[in-house]
């Protein structure tokens, strides 16, 4: 777990509190952050109108296209995401601005003080001190992302009241420990358990909008009975949304209720024929529902201007660059089958990999998607974490001790380099690129 560091020491020692805090295990339920929000005066009750997205891959792309889109409407947007990159600030967006160092320790002492006999774990007391912001700072709209799950994700403790609309990005194995934990009365399948632990978030009266396209029919009917379970409204692509990207316009189709509606829209401006689904999910998600008030130059203009660091990113000029200047260098934090299998579909042709990739995952999930694109292996460790030596990468793997020695060992052709496998190290790139998210 990264529980970030600071410069600033009063911001610290409350992270040092933070790591302190247990990890629970086995412990499932929304008890403690339930409990702790009532210490805090339920500060989930009183937020302005929420986005609520949950997914293996995407929920983060997701809810980046939704804060430019409402920002471009002119909205102060709150944001909470996980986890951070370089600095724990990134958690915390106060109506467009991340949070300042004096508030977020004085905020994080607050939370923690209050929970302090209740046991919380580093995501509950994040998010109660998100909540808590949020319910202070004027703004529009909140942007919400589930850490792990949903049905037993601390963001689930928000209510039907503040909610506009919910979403769940595409699907895939991961977390696998937590999410497929025995239990009974779930499905038994592992696509569809997966799917009921994200359909958790859907709520009374709720619009839950999710990526029917691209799910199985095991996971459609799964997320069919929790909305019908809930009360949510359902609504789920294709039948009820699409979007189509015609890249040679340089547009993508969005359609809603069967293509009785058709809006034309730029591509989005985050790489990746995926993101296009992403920015579909967003659209929808904003067309569902009427707490607030969405323009389509809005949309246009948020698809246009939208910002989401270490996810397909190419790296600007800078200190790590420069050490292969030569060759373009990309950066994403995928870690799981799904994300390798979008990773390489935008490559057309043979790259550098440099891989860091923490020892709780599979180390073949973005080797194999890459198949034989991959013309150099490079395996640097993950700061701070524990994570997968050079050996379990096969016989052509490298080992380097960080990045800069596996930038400089890189064969100097004029190959793409991508660094991937963890946010975390892709946090780290970030760093050392001077390239710190703001």
């Amino acid at each position: 777990m990264d529980f970030g560091r600071s410069d600033d020491p009063r911001v610290q020692a409350q992270l040092d509190r933070l790591s302190a805090l247990s990890v629970p295990q086995g412990r499932l339920g929304l008890e403690t952050i339930t409990a702790l929000m009532e210490r805090l005066g339920n500060p989930h009750r009183k937020l302005p109108p929420v986005f609520h997205v949950a997914g293996t891959n995407g929920k983060g792309s997701t809810c980046a296209f939704l804060r430019a889109m409402l920002e471009a409407e002119g909205y102060r947007v709150h944001v909470t995401t996980s986890p951070h990159l370089v600095r724990y600030n990134e958690r915390i967006r106060l109506a467009g601005r991340l949070i300042e160092d004096g508030p977020l320790a004085e905020l994080l002492e607050e939370v923690l003080d209050a929970g302090e006999d209740l046991g919380p774990s580093f995501f509950e007391v994040t998010i109660a001190a998100a909540f808590l912001a949020f319910s202070r700072t004027p703004a529009d709209a909140c942007v919400v992302e589930v850490g792990m799950g949903g049905r037993f994700d601390a963001t689930n403790v928000l209510e039907p009241e503040v909610l506009a609309a919910c979403g769940i990005a595409a699907l895939g194995m991961d977390h696998e420990r937590f999410l497929l934990a025995p239990e009974e009365g779930v499905p038994t399948d592992p696509m569809a358990r997966i799917a009921f632990e994200k359909a958790g978030i859907a709520k009374r009266g709720v619009p839950l909008v999710t990526m029917g396209q691209t799910y199985t029919e095991a996971v459609i009917r799964t997320i069919r009975a929790s909305s019908e379970k809930a009360g949510a409204h359902l609504r789920n692509a294709p039948y009820h949304w699409s979007v189509r990207a015609r890249f040679a316009q340089g547009t993508m189709q969005f359609s809603r209720d069967a293509d009785d509606e058709e809006f034309d829209f730029p591509l989005p401006n985050l790489p990746g024929k995926h993101q296009v689904l992403n920015a579909g999910l967003a659209i929808a998600m904003l067309k569902s529902q009427s707490m607030i008030g969405m323009g389509d130059d809005a949309i246009a203009i948020g698809l246009r201007s939208v910002r989401w660091p270490a996810r397909m990113q190419r790296l600007s000029d800078g200190p790590l660059t420069a050490l292969a200047p030569n060759q373009t260098v990309w950066l994403d934090g995928g870690h799981n089958p799904s994300a390798g299998e979008q990773i390489a579909k935008h490559f057309d042709g043979p790259l550098h990999l440099i891989l860091g990739m923490l020892d709780n995952k599979n180390p073949r999930s973005l080797l194999d998607p890459l198949g034989n694109k991959v013309r150099s292996l490079s395996i640097v460790p993950v700061p701070n974490h524990d994570c997968h030596p050079a050996s379990a990468f096969g016989p052509a793997a490298a080992a380097h001790a960080d990045l800069k020695e596996a930038m400089l060992n890189v064969p100097g052709d004029e190959l793409p380099i991508l660094i991937a496998g963890s946010l975390y190290l892709a946090g780290e790139a970030l760093r050392l690129n001077d390239e710190v998210p703001g």
